[in-house]
């Protein structure tokens, strides 16, 4: 009878997490949560066993092999706890920890210093704590203590719905923690383990956020959905500039003879008549543009990192022209933009994904300013012997102190009004990281906010690369 809730228990442990590895593909979070589910299937299942021996010849052994599992469970957590919340500074000391309950589970196999032996409850047999146990209880203080602290401060960082996320995380979290009342038991305290019951609590909380909640979401799953889903729109939006590529020249014409035939001042001036007949190749322009990230973003998914084969020699200040040609600016906005062109510089890469990130850095600049009559953006581009950088720097809001650290993290935004996704800047530096460059920002709030894009220096060889010879020549010669 006593063994009929950890069995029970211990099944629904495995068999999510199994699903949920399944569910979600292998990656980081979900393999450290199956790692939870698996040391604790092991923990209750062998206690399940445990408690049906009657012989304490078997019963110690059961006991060391359900503690070597129990050993690993606190690290377990705070992997999950890391990985969740994105902290890669954090994991050497999830791999010191693991290292450490792997160097506590040898003691425990070799000698009775963890385990000094079993004993016999009303329940059934139960481990003995050897005079090293309290060093398992201390580093499983520390490391769920750190992980309740790594949640608990991203939480009150998070907006929307990842606050939501990790608040039931947390709390399911601090639930499982209180299993940690079985350890009486190790020392003489004869009553049930209730530590079962916060289990399965625990687990209920973490189902609860992962169906309501999408708690294990990939972010770079969901830009991968959402990119596929704009490929219907994109086509329509192609085939439409088409049919206006074929119909346009010849109601231009017809417009242009009608006015020369009333012999009166046309109501459209000629600049505008121009932007119209050029409207259509900026479309398909775009268009092209936005299906070329759509890839990109799909073979990043499937592969983990963005695909380099198609990269060329390419002008930065050719994709600063383009991207201020074509960014849809709202009126007066343009005028508000200030370029310095030192000096040209080439990078190894793609024309496209630059311009998609200078579209995602005007983008937050303009926002920053929108609010301001005085607010200005300026772009510097500079190359020198070491490193190649463009500048965005705006004297708009600026960024808070507590969000800086995170504008590259997926998923994080502070404009859920605006509907932001969180996953621009995030995309960006995985642009950048393609390019062997980096994305760096620097903000003080109600002062300004720069962005800037460091790219590599290129040798020789490379002008040699498609793309390179209708680059200035005034490059060409600085190589």
């Amino acid at each position: 009878m006593y063994s009929i809730l950890p069995a029970l228990v211990s099944i629904v442990f495995i068999a999510y997490g199994a699903s949920v590895l399944y569910l979600r593909g292998a990656n980081r979070i979900s393999l450290s949560f199956f790692l939870i589910c698996f040391a604790t299937f092991c923990w209750q299942f062998t206690w399940a066993v445990l408690f049906q021996v009657n012989d304490p010849g078997y019963a110690l052994p059961l006991a060391k092999f359900g503690y070597f599992v129990i050993l690993f469970l606190p690290t377990t957590l705070y992997h999950f706890i890391t990985e969740l919340t994105r902290r890669v500074d954090e994991r050497p000391f999830v791999y010191a920890s693991y290292l450490t309950a792997a160097l506590l589970a040898l003691l425990m196999l070799s000698t009775n210093w963890l385990v000094a032996g079993v004993y016999r409850y009303f329940f059934g047999y139960y481990p003995m704590g050897g005079w090293l146990h309290p060093l398992h209880l201390l580093q499983t203080a520390l490391v769920v203590g750190r992980g309740l602290m790594m949640l608990f401060q991203r939480q009150q960082l998070a907006v929307s719905t990842e606050r939501v996320r990790l608040g039931y995380c947390f709390v399911s979290v601090l639930i499982f923690f209180f299993a940690a009342i079985d350890y009486l038991c190790n020392y003489g305290v004869e009553f049930y383990p209730p530590g079962v019951l916060f289990l399965a609590v625990s687990l209920g909380l973490i189902a609860q956020a992962m169906v309501r909640h999408k708690l294990l979401a990939d972010p770079m799953v969901a830009a991968t959905a959402l990119a596929s889903e704009m490929r219907l729109p994109l086509t329509a939006i192609r085939d439409q500039s088409r049919l206006l590529a074929k119909a346009l020249p010849e109601l231009l014409a017809s417009y242009r003879r009608m006015a020369a035939a009333l012999d009166d001042t046309p109501a459209l001036r000629p600049e505008q008549l121009h932007k119209l007949g050029e409207m259509a190749r900026h479309i398909e322009t775009e268009v092209s543009r936005s299906n070329f990230i759509v890839d990109m973003l799909l073979a990043s998914a499937r592969d983990g990192a963005l695909p380099r084969d198609d990269f060329t020699a390419c002008s930065a200040k050719a994709c600063i022209d383009d991207a201020l040609a074509c960014y849809p600016f709202e009126h007066g906005m343009r005028d508000r933009i200030a370029v310095h062109a030192h000096d040209d510089f080439l990078f190894i890469g793609s024309d496209a994904m630059l311009v998609h990130v200078l579209y995602n850095v005007l983008k937050n600049a303009l926002h920053a300013i929108g609010s301001t009559w005085r607010g200005t953006v300026d772009i510097e581009l500079l190359a020198d012997g070491e490193a190649n950088t463009i500048v965005i720097m705006d004297n708009g809001a600026g960024i808070p102190g507590d969000v800086l650290p995170h504008v590259f993290d997926p998923y994080y935004t502070t404009r859920d009004a605006a509907g932001g996704m969180g996953l621009g800047l995030a995309f960006c530096r995985r642009i950048m990281q393609a390019f062997d460059g980096e994305i760096i920002c620097e903000s003080e709030w109600g002062v300004y906010t720069r962005l800037t894009l460091r790219f590599p220096p290129i040798g020789k060889a490379y002008y040699g690369m498609p793309g390179a010879d209708a680059l200035p020549e005034a490059i060409a010669r600085r190589a």
